[in-house]
């Protein structure tokens, strides 16, 4: 099977990776470097254009969310009837609506987001987590991709695309939240500290890899985000009002 990848970030790379083993990939990187053709060769895949990378019957844009609906606008010109176009959003609703309002309705969509990054997932894809959100696309090809991910040793959450932004808003953008305000306060290891200190400099190191583009898209993009943070701010407030009455 070939496989189309749209974009070479951190999480790109990773998963070219892994679907290198089991597929001919092709890679398109709109911004490529000098050694990027070289970086994707080396992964087991092929560099190529935005055209050839869209033919292939499942293709995959790993793009800023923010720039999610330009890149689906570029691809569908080459997108052929019975593709799977299966984003990897961190949020959900955004990116199925933009698919299910730009995409023919003969291209398939899947709507993914995989719970596990560069830094999580270096070693082996066994024991992350994955969320799946069934768009459209038939019932063959779904089961399939399902027994790909299971048989990967990935644990598949099926789920709607509200369900998973409200949930996600209280884990990952919360930690997010955290952890980059551990970050702007100047959070450092210590010689002096404790366990509990040391898990929470694991929030930090979670999130300092990652673009500050993700943090704000990821907020911006997720309807819970903004009373998810009011809820955050409004308990931290009175578990501080508490401190000095």
């Amino acid at each position: 099977m070939k496989v189309g990848l749209i974009g070479f970030g951190r999480l790109g790379k990773l998963i070219t990776k892994y679907i290198a083993q089991d597929a001919d990939v092709i890679v398109y990187e709109k911004f490529p470097t000098d050694t990027t053709e070289e970086e994707i060769k080396k992964l087991g895949a092929k560099a190529g254009t935005l055209e050839e990378a869209c033919e292939c019957p499942l293709v995959i844009p790993f793009v800023p969310i923010s720039e999610f609906e330009n890149t689906l606008n570029e691809m569908k010109p080459f997108l052929k009837a019975g593709t799977l176009v299966a984003d990897v959003c961190s949020v959900k609703s955004h990116p199925i609506e933009v698919m299910e309002k730009h995409l023919p309705k003969d291209v398939q969509i899947l709507g993914t987001h995989p719970m596990f990054g560069p830094d999580s997932a270096k070693e082996s894809l066994f024991g992350c987590k994955i969320v799946v959100c069934r768009v459209r696309i038939e019932d063959k090809l779904y089961a399939d991709i399902l027994s790909y991910l299971n048989n990967h040793g990935l644990k598949v959450i099926e789920s709607s695309a509200d369900k998973h932004d409200e949930e996600i808003s209280h884990s990952l953008l919360l930690t997010h939240f955290i952890g980059r305000t551990l970050m702007d306060l100047g959070t450092e290891k210590l010689n002096i500290d404790t366990k509990g200190y040391r898990r929470l400099m694991k929030i930090l190191q979670t999130v300092e890899n990652d673009s500050w583009q993700l943090f704000v898209d990821m907020n911006k993009y997720n309807p819970y985000s903004e009373s998810t943070r009011k809820e955050f701010l409004e308990s931290l407030n009175k578990v501080n009002k508490r401190i000095t009455e």
